[in-house]
């Protein structure tokens, strides 16, 4: 059975595995983009702040995926819990980094002009502040997205939903006669979902950051 012929009759478990991929991506970028800009937003005043919550969130991306799943296991057990646990933890150093550095970024004077005015300090960073270091925040988020895509694959490993379970599947049985059509199939999927990913992050970039601030 060649490719095309495996697509034509697992396509529907394809498509099936495809949709849980991405919802679990989708779902732990949500998570990962509220914490880690909540994050951000506590310690971009702070040089030292600022670094701990960099480090921190970084060293936690030095920990191999599969540890990181493994050791969750004993824990929230199998299945859901460990993916969305590793996938969110893996996806805050972008966004964490790049909220810091875009706060940072903003015009001192832009946030002088509005505390002038009468804005108080949570109005002032919703309505000035946030928006003008949306678009370094949205580049983390792309970031973290394009990683959560390979490593979600991993979550395979501890039951997790998504193409992984293919790619596995395929592995194990390495040397039947649809072993290496599951593992690019699973592949081919995981890539053809980050670029979808990708180009709804161009769109909404498009809609959401004024011209001139894209200049």
């Amino acid at each position: 059975m060649n490719f095309w012929e495996y697509l034509g009759t697992s396509y529907r478990q394809l498509l099936t595995d495809a949709y849980q991929h991405a919802s679990a991506v989708f779902q732990c970028m949500v998570v990962a983009t509220l914490i880690g800009v909540f994050i951000g937003v506590v310690t971009y005043r702070s040089e030292w702040a600022g670094n701990l919550a960099t480090t921190a969130t970084s060293t936690i991306l030095t920990v191999p995926s599969l540890a990181m799943i493994g050791l969750l296991i004993p824990v929230v057990g199998l299945g859901v819990p460990p993916t969305v646990i590793a996938l969110t933890l893996y996806g805050l150093l972008p966004i964490v980094r790049n909220a810091i550095v875009g706060l940072r970024g903003v015009d001192p004077s832009l946030v002088d002009a509005a505390k002038g005015i009468g804005m108080s300090r949570p109005m002032r960073l919703a309505r000035v502040e946030l928006p003008l270091a949306w678009p370094p925040i949205l580049t983390g988020i792309r970031v973290s997205t394009q990683m959560l895509m390979g490593i979600a694959a991993i979550a395979a490993y501890a039951s997790g939903p998504g193409l992984g379970n293919v790619i596995f599947q395929g592995l194990a049985s390495l040397g039947s006669k649809n072993a290496l059509n599951q593992v690019l199939a699973g592949t081919l999927g995981i890539i053809v979902l980050a670029l979808l990913f990708d180009a709804a992050y161009v769109l909404l970039g498009r809609l959401t950051i004024p011209r001139g601030i894209r200049a």
